[in-house]
């Protein structure tokens, strides 16, 4: 895990998972006010809990106040300032009862402010409490299993399943178009996992720890399924074509020349962007794996994603199985 201090986007995947916030909440005990239906603090509180100077507090509001405006800091005015006045102890506004506009932070404000704090030791036994409190909480909601996190996803098993489908028709043009070879398996699997996200199967397999018996394809999304997929019909299709044009088999070095005129179609940029994109930030964000040849597309994890692995909606691989309506997608899809 990186440090928090300099991190953004391993700050904000902690920001956008409610799951971690809630248990944060209950188990760090930060104190704070309720007003609006959440827990606030004001900037004399927030001075207290992390034993610095009102100067530090408005030193990082100028340098990270993008951020933390993003993450529920907020300036009251006007009325919403004379509601919070009446509802509050003024002794803890230190501005004085004459203040204009004050600075509210919310809890998930806070612990913004506690990951980018470097001179404060309480801000830093916070971040260390709260990195343990984030992996227990995927540990809780995935059962352990993050390596396979990618199945939770509802849309996993309609993907995996087509996967196969193409997968085959894929093979079988290797043997039915190619002259026998082989490594041809083997090698056009890497020149699609290349194209798609820049790492032959060994290179994957390194980065999420994989053992020899793990079935690559298991762990990954559902986007880069159905992109693969799609790599494997068309390329199928397009070795077809230029063998029945050649009137004969094609050699290895033909085969790939033909996929590297398919892999050159820009119909495919911005698909390989979104499937580089989402299988980085969330290996990072869930796995808290590094594809150091995607590093450049790497994101914050979107809330929605949160809610989408380990939601209420989301289900383990067992679970989905056993789901009847599960079992009628699945019977449609092979009576297809």
């Amino acid at each position: 895990m990186s440090d928090l201090t300099t991190a953004q986007h391993q700050r904000q995947n902690i920001l956008n998972n409610r799951y971690a916030l809630q248990a944060a909440e209950q188990h760090l005990g930060l104190g704070g006010l309720a007003y609006a239906g959440e827990t606030v603090f004001t900037k004399q509180q927030v001075t207290a809990l992390f034993d610095i100077s009102d100067a530090t507090v408005e030193r990082y509001l100028a340098q990270h106040g993008d951020e933390l405006k993003a993450n529920g800091y907020r300036l009251l005015r006007g009325e919403s300032l004379r509601k919070f006045k009446d509802l509050m102890d003024a002794s803890l506004i230190n501005e004085g009862t004459k203040t204009s506009i004050l600075g509210l932070f919310n809890f998930r404000a806070v612990l913004n402010l506690a990951m980018l704090l470097t001179e404060s030791e309480r801000a830093k036994a916070i971040r260390s409490r709260l990195l343990d409190i984030v992996m227990d909480v995927l540990a809780e909601r995935t059962g352990g299993h993050t390596k396979y996190i990618n199945q939770r996803d509802d849309r996993y098993l309609t993907a995996t399943f087509q996967e196969q489908t193409y997968r085959k028709q894929f093979t079988d043009a290797l043997d039915q178009w190619l002259v026998p070879n082989q490594w041809k398996y083997l090698r056009f699997t890497n020149l699609i996992y290349q194209s798609i996200f820049r790492e032959n199967a060994a290179e994957y397999r390194k980065v999420l720890k994989l053992a020899a018996k793990d079935s690559i394809r298991e762990t990954m999304y559902a986007e880069v399924l159905n992109l693969i997929a799609s790599y494997e019909s068309g390329v199928a299709h397009e070795l077809e074509k230029a063998s029945n044009k050649a009137g004969r088999q094609l050699t290895m070095q033909e085969a790939e020349a033909v996929f590297a005129e398919f892999e050159s179609h820009p119909l495919f940029k911005p698909l390989i962007l979104d499937a580089r994109t989402k299988m980085a930030s969330r290996d990072l964000g869930f796995r808290d794996a590094l594809h150091h040849k995607l590093e450049a597309y790497i994101q914050s994890v979107p809330e929605a994603d949160f809610e989408r692995f380990l939601g209420e909606t989301s289900k383990s691989l067992e679970e989905r199985l056993s789901d009847p309506e599960t079992l009628a997608v699945f019977k449609r899809l092979k009576d297809r």
